[in-house]
């Protein structure tokens, strides 16, 4: 198989957080210092024993998520460079992007990032009115999100990206218009804005089984990604997957990696992996990483399944439409056989002719309207 991208990644998972988000199903603990400095060393491990999971041992993408990333203390954000950089080897180019929580983000926390080769940094804001972030038990404040973004800008960091979510239960169309603006008047390139899921065993669902909130009215939500993309286009911005929006020349490449079946390897409690024919993922679970010592392998605490083809197939689509850009049917037919691309093309037809799909320059790729129905248009693309 012509895989669509050669790009190596490398996404580490830091599990812990100083308290938990009512809406985050990511996994994540509030452990304290002792146990971040056993999974730094049990990270480093890992790392040594997976490395040769992927083609090479150069790296065109790192990506350290979470959980916050920034509540580790700054030694072992820089023990953890070291263990990587001992081990692979990063392009120049290489797109490096740590999480973090905007209170974490102090003059301090800027220094240590001067030290480390960190030249992208996502910060999950959510919302800039604090009522809301109070009921999503978020720790900082609106105003605590604009300094962080504009003391990273003025202490170096020139690619800063925010996370907003529409669709929450107590928000209205103008705070959410409002929290646009206020993205667009900061020193930022990049927002991922999603729609509130409502994840199984989180507060927030408990709190809607149990009636306490309702689901926002979904016409409010296609109003306010309505605006969302509108806003962006105007102020000439790029809207280059679903859910994600930059300057241009600012996209994500390791979130631009995985919906082009970018193989990566995923170090850390509950991380996934990918190498173009199986998907692996750690135990979530702190304990069982530090029991092990990070040998997710040989300690069994790792799961994998291998993709089929039929798997493949419809992984393709599903990513390639989530996309701008759509998804290559050259490279579709070279990797699926002309069969497989005429069968696409017929059962994409019906919403071809709706307007809801459309084919540009050899790229299949939803419409505008196709967006906001693009979970039914790729399943009805899809083999069962």
């Amino acid at each position: 198989m012509v895989y669509l991208c050669i790009m190596n990644g490398l996404y580490i998972h830091v599990p812990f957080c100083r308290r938990r988000c009512i809406y985050c199903g990511f996994y994540s603990t509030t452990c304290g210092g002792e146990e971040q400095k056993a999974y730094v060393k049990a990270l480093s491990h890992e790392l040594s024993l997976r490395c040769d999971e992927l083609p090479s041992r150069h790296i065109d993408t790192l990506y350290i998520g979470g959980g916050t990333p920034s509540v580790l203390a700054p030694s072992l954000l820089e023990d953890i460079f070291k263990a990587v950089g001992d081990i692979f080897s990063l392009s120049s180019a290489c797109e490096i992007t740590v999480e973090a929580n905007p209170d974490d983000v102090t003059d301090d926390w800027c220094d240590t990032l001067s030290c480390l080769p960190i030249n992208r940094v996502s910060m999950g804001v959510q919302s800039f009115d604090d009522s809301i972030l109070r009921a999503l038990n978020r720790r900082h404040t609106s105003n605590q999100a604009v300094k962080a973004v504009e003391r990273l800008y003025q202490r170096g960091t020139d690619n800063i990206s925010v996370d907003l979510i529409y669709g929450l239960p107590s928000q209205t169309f103008e705070g959410f218009a409002s929290d646009v603006d206020t993205v667009l008047g900061l020193p930022v390139s990049h927002l991922s804005a999603y729609a509130l899921m409502f994840e199984e065993g989180t507060p927030l669902m408990s709190m809607l089984q149990g009636k306490v909130i309702k689901e926002a009215d979904e016409e409010l939500s296609v109003r306010m990604y309505d605006y969302l993309m509108d806003k962006l286009a105007g102020a000439g911005w790029e809207h280059y997957e679903i859910s994600n929006f930059s300057l241009p020349g600012r996209a994500s490449r390791h979130n631009s990696g995985y919906w082009q079946e970018m193989h990566y390897l995923g170090c850390g409690p509950s991380a996934h992996s990918y190498d173009g024919k199986r998907r692996s993922w750690n135990a979530s679970s702190l304990q069982d990483y530090l029991r092990v010592g990070g040998d997710v392998v040989g300690g069994g605490i790792r799961e994998e399944e291998i993709l089929s083809r039929s798997d493949l197939r419809n992984e393709r689509i599903m990513k390639g439409l989530r996309t701008c850009k759509g998804m290559d049917l050259d490279a579709f037919a070279s990797d699926f056989d002309q069969s497989q691309l005429d069968r696409l093309l017929l059962q994409a037809r019906p919403s071809v002719r709706a307007g809801y799909l459309a084919i540009d320059n050899g790229f299949l790729h939803l419409t505008r309207q196709g967006i906001f129905l693009s979970d039914g248009i790729m399943a009805d693309l899809m083999e069962v």
